[in-house]
């Protein structure tokens, strides 16, 4: 300001002539010059009183040890309940923030609610402007909205009210009488749920996500841009993943979605009835698998935990229910990884008169059709190898390519397998085979494990856009029929889509006697080490030795194919309690 005042002084006294309306536009840039500094040093005396509001015994805000701060939270707490007053009020007939924001946001700035409504929500982020004006930012929904809190619109008088508001913290559970636009100023500000630990902070602007932007299925998402980062927390505690970071619920109702409104609505469009089938059996048949083994006490016997629906399905097929399906979890004992956990959820329907070439063309319409309608295109993103590149583009657009198991692999490989694949000369040719390509078959070598890896690592390795394997061999299809034409194989596919198995599906085997041989077939591998061998399932033959008709049946991962349309690169991703190694250590809440 000096050196303005200086030149204006040589403006006005210097030698040459000036005209007014030079001066008068010095005049009015000091002027300008002035209020701004007055307005820097009201902001500066601002900060200062906002910083001086007074702050709870306990100093929450400033801890940084998520023990300490749980335990002054707990004295500060019982302070508030010592004096009488409920911690955990209820609070009904109170409005949705979405509701809210629907309903008036379209007032005028300025304009006033005349009537009263009730609003609750969590605390997000919480700001102290002085000790008789408080800011927040609440969330429900998915949504939030900015409250400000004033002594002077408040119930209670400014002692009061300062002391209450000092022992409000981020993560409570609050509920709010408003009166006023839609920056709420409440008449009455309720804890209805204190939160007694340390939450991870989210930005300055209280959002409940760091994207700018919300995520929609089918497109790539990123966790790293979370409020809650740490992965062991977000599976451990869901509760506060799903509190903190808005894709995570958005994941989830698109889980729901593809359950609900496409599997369901699909299936029952084509008449199929919906049943549910025993998840404890003295026979754990349907998949090769490994199951887990429970103990029923008044039986005074052994159960199985189901790893597949289907042989008790195909049971109500013979018993006349042509067209049925299962949504339910399986439960299989076998390893944890980013595509495996020990229970999941799968989709599987049987339909008489059919077979696997119609099941083919269910796939190619379902899918694409679920696709389009959750995503708006048959092209989808998916970081396939990892957040941190690129994303790849998965199109699924019908129809499906097409692969010949054991004819693609002779391709591929440049084999030439033994037709006899029960025979020792096939087993020790792929013995050889993996050895020479360096894959990895650990025992036992079964003819059908030797397959399954040069399978996987010749074929399903090129198997990005959705595409089908067909025609297994029977000893690696021990439920699924011959087939029609080819001598030694079966009417069987896989679909795989990035690399991964996403449905299997055959012409159903309905004669007893060759199901028979297979189960026999089946206990020869066990007898080798195959814990995932099939068992002999006697009441199942039993029930085939009554006539089932030409059946074809599907089954899909519901979690795999989640984990695909919300780009996500771990099975936990899409599993709201997922299987965790035991803690030693009680859980303490990381920050992101």
């Amino acid at each position: 300001m000096e050196e303005t005042a200086e030149k204006l002084m040589d403006l006005s006294t210097g030698s040459e002539t000036i005209s007014k309306n030079t001066l008068k536009e010095h005049k009015m840039q000091t002027e300008v010059e002035k209020r701004l500094e007055e307005e820097e040093k009201k902001t500066k005396a601002a900060q200062v009183a906002s910083s001086k509001v007074q702050k709870p015994a306990s100093n929450d805000d400033d801890e940084t040890d998520p023990r300490k701060y749980y335990e002054n939270r707990l004295k500060t707490l019982d302070s508030v309940r010592a004096s009488g007053e409920n911690l955990y009020p209820q609070f009904e007939d109170c409005m949705q923030i979405a509701e809210y924001i629907k309903k008036f946001r379209n007032l005028a700035d300025g304009e006033r609610l005349a009537d009263s409504i009730r609003i609750a929500g969590i605390i997000m982020n919480k700001r102290a402007s002085s000790s008789k004006l408080f800011f927040y930012n609440i969330s429900g929904g998915g949504f939030k909205v900015q409250v400000m809190a004033s002594a002077g619109d408040s119930e209670l008088d400014e002692t009061e009210f300062s002391r209450y508001h000092a022992n409000v913290n981020y993560g409570d559970n609050v509920g709010k009488t408003k009166r006023g636009e839609l920056s709420i100023f409440p008449r009455k500000f309720v804890v209805l749920s204190p939160c007694l630990h340390m939450m991870p902070q989210a930005g300055p602007s209280g959002d409940t996500d760091a994207l700018k932007e919300p995520w929609v299925p089918g497109m790539p998402r990123n966790p790293e841009t979370y409020i809650l980062k740490d992965k062991e927390t977000r599976f451990r505690q869901r509760y506060l993943d799903l509190r903190l970071n808005n894709d995570v619920r958005t994941i989830f109702k698109t889980r729901a979605k593809i359950i609900k409104l496409f599997l369901r609505e699909f299936l029952d469009k084509l008449d199929f009835l919906e049943v549910g089938t025993a998840m404890m059996n003295r026979s754990a048949g349907g998949a090769a698998a490994k199951p887990f083994v429970t103990y029923h006490n008044d039986l005074n016997m052994p159960l199985f935990m189901r790893i597949s629906p289907g042989t008790s399905l195909k049971q109500l097929v013979i018993g006349g229910l042509d067209r049925v399906y299962e949504i339910g979890k399986q439960f299989r004992n076998e390893g944890i990884d980013l595509t495996h956990n020990p229970e999941f959820t799968t989709c599987e329907f049987y339909m008489a008169y059919a077979d696997y070439y119609d099941t083919m063309s269910l796939t190619e319409e379902l899918l694409p059709g679920m696709v389009k309608k959750l995503t708006g295109g048959y092209k989808i993103k998916y970081h396939s190898n990892g957040v941190d590149k690129d994303p790849i583009e998965i199109d699924f657009t019908p129809p499906f390519r097409r692969i010949d198991m054991i004819e693609g692999l002779e391709s591929m490989a440049n084999l030439n397998i033994p037709k006899d694949l029960v025979s020792e000369e096939a087993n020790k040719y792929l013995i050889d085979a993996c050895a020479k390509f360096d894959v990895k078959c650990p025992p036992p070598q079964t003819t059908t494990r030797l397959l399954d890896k040069l399978v996987g690592h010749f074929l399903e390795e090129t198997c990005v856009n959705p595409t089908f394997i067909i025609n297994h061999p029977e000893i690696m299809s021990p439920l699924a029929k011959c087939h029609r034409s080819r001598p030694g194989l079966t009417e069987r596919f896989e679909l795989f889509i990035n690399k991964h198995e996403l449905c299997n599906a055959y012409t159903e085997l309905n004669d007893p006697v060759v199901q028979r041989a297979r189960f026999v077939e089946q206990l020869k591998d066990r007898q080798s080490g195959d814990d995932e061998a099939m068992a002999l399932d006697e009441t199942f033959i039993t029930a085939l030795e009554y006539g089932m008709s030409p059946t074809a049946g599907w089954g899909i991962g519901i979690d795999r194919l989640a984990m695909l349309l919300t780009d996500s690169q771990n099975i936990k991703e899409v599993l709201l309690f997922p299987a965790m190694k035991p803690q030693d250590e009680p859980l303490t809440t990381k920050a992101a």
